[in-house]
């Protein structure tokens, strides 16, 4: 297949995937031992915190679907209240969370149920941790990839091996400090290719920024509360606030690719004020999305498509190759810039799951291992997951999309069902190893009813029964996942308590 890019823009995108990969591998020289390694020896600043913290929960899927919710026919900005939940969210983990972590010097969030319940606990939490973790940012991988092959022209496997082999190399040579400090790089890139977007939408505009202000304010689409009650809807200001608050408090809290960038720093109070500042970040990012969708709506109205867009996700896509001004660089900086929000999730992800197979699962089975032994596993470990995240992708592309779409919900669970467990070891004393791993299994089971078996008995049960099986939106499960993981590991508790939080053997 031949490549659709002009030489100009093919040259910007190979230039900034070696300079990434370059940066990232002169950064992290210094990486001669596991906390340099996995932690940036403790003590990275807190704003380069905060840019990792962002661009690693930005992946591609949210640099380009976000605007896809403005350009729907009845889209708006709805999405932002998703982003005030966060901001609640990430509140609650400064006060409740995060100081457990700094107690001690720990590599992963999972070292604090050992302490509290027990070796099996901590292990369980890990494995779904790595196995959900895994299985989302590969096919996340595998998301990104189909977009690069239709706005490249590169076939998807290739696309798949050139966006994973870039990340795993400076990952794997530079540790947690490349990580971070690429992170930080490619957020600005991405936000520096949202803002040309937006530009160039308002320069191609006949009536410019006056007629993108009237189109937003005819079409509605600047609305952003929505207030009414129903669990169907993911837009609604309660499923935003206390959906988002959850989703948070799971995936920012309990989720060792987040707690991971808190312990590079010098101080809980270092690793709050980036945790904090870092919601109101995510909002502004969301808010300069939704405003782009909202300009690509207005432009494709003024100027259809040839060829309608199969799903409002491919709209910013086709934009960047068709629309942009090609020959001059923007559409590399642009492509750049999906490239960016793509890596940045991924080596966050090769990292954390090197760190927390490392500390969790592989040094508790080692007699005395030495720090270098641990140093070079935890490289062997990154390739690993690298290579596992690969294969997902290119195994996903023999799937169907709603197959895509089901393993994406499962791998999204685990924000639930990890904060149920904290919850119990936070505010249940005679919890113990039981509790917490029954609370975990029950939770699973519930979420996958809600998930799976809700829709099926509504599309088979005869009426009126079928109006039971409701769609609960998306924003729910981490609620739904985290309250029956504590409900049931509290009635087990109950019914055998322990003496104290002590843990509990193996």
């Amino acid at each position: 297949m031949t490549l659709s890019l002009h030489r100009v823009d093919l040259v910007v995108l190979v230039a900034y995937l070696s300079a990434v990969v370059l940066f990232g591998v002169w950064i992290g020289r210094g990486a001669k031992s596991m906390s340099a390694y996995l932690l940036g020896n403790r003590h990275l600043p807190w704003w380069a915190i905060l840019g990792s913290i962002v661009a690693t929960e930005t992946s591609t899927a949210t640099f380009l679907s976000v605007p896809g919710l403005a350009f729907a026919q009845a889209g708006d900005m709805r999405f932002l209240q998703l982003a005030m939940g966060y901001i609640v969210g990430r509140a609650l983990i400064v006060v409740t969370l995060l100081p457990l972590y700094f107690q001690g010097q720990i590599f992963t969030a999972y070292e604090v149920l050992e302490t509290r319940f027990g070796g099996a606990t901590k292990r369980v939490a890990s494995v779904v941790f790595l196995v959900t973790r895994n299985l989302g940012d590969g096919l996340r991988l595998f998301l990104t990839a189909i977009v690069l092959e239709k706005v490249i022209g590169i076939p998807l496997p290739q696309c798949v091996i050139a966006i994973g082999i870039a990340t795993m190399i400076y990952t794997f040579f530079g540790g947690m400090t490349a990580v971070v400090w690429n992170d930080c790089l490619q957020f600005v890139v991405y936000m520096i290719g949202g803002f040309i977007a937006v530009a160039v939408i308002l320069g191609r505009l006949p009536g410019g920024i006056e007629q993108y202000w009237q189109y937003g304010l005819e079409y509605e689409k600047f609305r952003v509360f929505d207030f009414q009650w129903t669990l169907e809807d993911p837009m609604t200001f309660w499923a935003g606030l206390i959906g988002g608050m959850f989703l948070t408090l799971g995936t920012h809290g309990t989720d060792q690719m987040m707690v991971q960038r808190y312990l590079c720093a010098s101080s809980v109070k270092q690793a709050g004020k980036a945790l904090i500042v870092s919601g109101f970040v995510v909002f502004v990012q969301f808010a300069v999305f939704l405003l782009l969708g909202v300009g690509l709506a207005c432009f494709f109205q003024q100027f259809p498509p040839e060829v309608p867009f199969r799903t409002n996700d491919y709209v910013f896509a086709t934009f960047i190759v068709s629309d942009l001004p090609a020959g001059i660089g923007l559409v590399g900086i642009v492509l750049a810039a999906v490239f960016a929000a793509a890596m940045s999730t991924l080596s966050s992800s090769l990292n954390s799951s090197a760190s927390s197979a490392v500390n969790d699962l592989c040094r508790p089975l080692l007699r005395d291992p030495s720090d270098g032994f641990l140093l070079n596993l935890s490289r062997v470990m990154t390739l690993v997951f690298g290579v596992l995240q690969i294969i997902v992708a290119i195994a996903a592309s023999q799937v169907s999309s709603s197959v895509v779409s089901d393993a994406l919900a499962i791998a999204g669970f685990s924000a639930g069902l990890l904060l149920g467990v904290f919850a119990l070891a936070l505010l249940l004393s005679r919890a113990g190893q039981s509790s917490a791993l029954i609370g975990l299994l029950f939770g699973l089971l519930v979420l996958c009813f809600v998930k799976f078996g809700m829709p099926w008995i509504g599309l088979h049960a005869p009426e009126p029964w079928s109006d039971l099986a409701i769609k609960i939106a998306w924003p729910w499960y981490p609620v739904i996942g985290s309250v029956t993981t504590f409900v049931a590991g509290a009635v087990v508790a109950w019914l055998f308590p322990v003496d104290g939080p002590t843990p509990s053997s193996d």
